[in-house]
C-alpha cells in the first residue's frame, strides 16, 4: 500500500464496487432499473438510486504508477456501463510530490 498524506493512494484498479458504492440517482435510460420504473410511470423519466456498474477508469496520468498500475488523480473518470461517468471530487489528498 501507498500513503499519500497519510491515506492509501488509488490506481485504476480501484473500480470495484467494493470501492465504489451506491450514490446519488442514475438518470440514464440505458439502466434496466431507470427504463423499467419509467415504463411503468406511464413514461415519465423516473430515476433510481444510482448503483454504479463500474467498468474502468480513464488515467490522465498513465506515468505516474502505483505498483506499477497508473494512479488516480482528481482529473480521472470512472465509467460506467450504463453510459455514466464517475468524478473524483474530493481526493482526499492535496499535495503529492512525485520525483
Amino acid at each position: 500500500m501507498v500513503l499519500a498524506e497519510g491515506k492509501p493512494a488509488a490506481t485504476i484498479m480501484d473500480a470495484t464496487t467494493a470501492n465504489v458504492g451506491p450514490f446519488g440517482m442514475c438518470r440514464t435510460m440505458t439502466n434496466p432499473a431507470v427504463a423499467a420504473a419509467t415504463a411503468a410511470a406511464m413514461g415519465v423519466l423516473t430515476p433510481v438510486p444510482c448503483v454504479p456498474v463500474t467498468v474502468s477508469w480513464i488515467p490522465m496520468h498513465p506515468k505516474v504508477l502505483i505498483g506499477g498500475k497508473p494512479c488516480l488523480t482528481q482529473d480521472c473518470k470512472l465509467l460506467c456501463a450504463w453510459a455514466g461517468q464517475i468524478s473524483i471530487t474530493s481526493p482526499g489528498q492535496t499535495k503529492t510530490q512525485v520525483s
